[in-house]
């Protein structure tokens, strides 16, 4: 059932790319260098006493900041990405919990095959993701106990990939190729109950395989976005059905120039940490600034 599902996802995404409106691609327009960088907060407050319907009193907080930059001459386009987000909830007695942790760099190389411009590419990406703290699976442990299942640099991954991509216009990308992919567990605790795919006694595991990504957004509003990516990695070492895939979508709508909401919807399929398909969903409202 569940890879029917991600099959699924797969082919309606593919199936509606060309309705795209905006893909994290550097535009044909540009020459020279071009930068970006937005910072966020948001938050919510929750306080009850004598309430009939009753509640637990919470306070909970979200930074995030979101750094581009873009580079193009002739053939060559460079575009970087550089995405933090950390989110804590104190809870009444419960203490505090994580809610939102993400560190993220993006490095993305393409070459036009033609002088004049053309749909088709050749890319290199370098990526490299992790998270910030310790996450636990609240009551997961022996006794109720909570489980250490994540750390800084455990885990950690990075990528590297190369290959052809399809860029028709600066609103959809799709690209197929080969790939490298490491898998890093620096710390012993997260090991002990889950590894990750590491091979035991090791902190580190490399893979080769194929890589297919897709990208794209578009406008449902004057004010309200939508963007939306699929990546997957198949190790060459493991079967199609063990394919790793990371879909990511999110909803932003601006309510002037400072306030906005945003709905974030991501699943992810990687056996290595479980068979289900993970599933996490934000939604927020807050401030944002651009800096840059």
């Amino acid at each position: 059932m569940k890879k029917l599902i991600l099959f699924s996802i797969l082919f309606w995404v593919l199936h509606n790319v060309s309705i795209a409106q905006n893909a994290p691609s550097v535009p044909d327009t540009l020459s020279g260098w071009s930068q970006s960088w937005e910072v966020g907060l948001n938050g919510s407050q929750a306080s009850y006493s004598n309430w009939s319907q009753g509640g637990i009193n919470n306070i909970a907080a979200t930074g995030s900041s979101d750094f581009r930059a873009k580079y193009k001459e002739n053939r060559f386009s460079y575009s970087f990405q550089f995405v933090s987000r950390f989110g804590q909830t104190r809870i009444q007695d419960e203490g505090v919990r994580k809610t939102d942790d993400r560190l993220a760099i993006r490095n993305r190389f393409l070459y036009d095959l033609a002088d004049d411009g053309s749909d088709f590419k050749l890319f290199a990406n370098i990526n490299f993701r992790t998270q910030f703290a310790e996450g636990f699976d609240y009551g997961g442990g022996p006794n109720d106990t909570d489980l250490l299942i994540s750390n800084f640099f455990a885990p950690a991954y990075f990528n590297q990939n190369a290959g052809l991509a399809y860029v028709p216009t600066d609103n959809f990308s799709f690209e197929a190729g080969f790939g490298m992919q490491q898998t890093i567990v620096s710390n012993s605790e997260v090991r002990q109950t889950n590894r990750y795919g590491v091979p035991e006694g090791d902190n580190i595991r490399n893979e080769a395989g194929i890589t297919l990504a897709a990208a794209y957004s578009m406008r449902l509003a004057t004010n309200l976005s939508w963007s939306s990516s699929v990546e997957t990695f198949t190790s060459l070492n493991k079967s199609v059905s063990s394919t790793d895939v990371y879909f990511l979508n999110q909803i932003t709508g601006r309510i002037n120039n400072f306030m906005n909401a945003s709905f974030r919807l991501d699943l992810v399929y990687d056996d290595d940490f479980s068979n289900e398909i993970q599933v996490a969903q934000v939604l927020s409202i807050g401030i944002s600034f651009i800096l840059l």
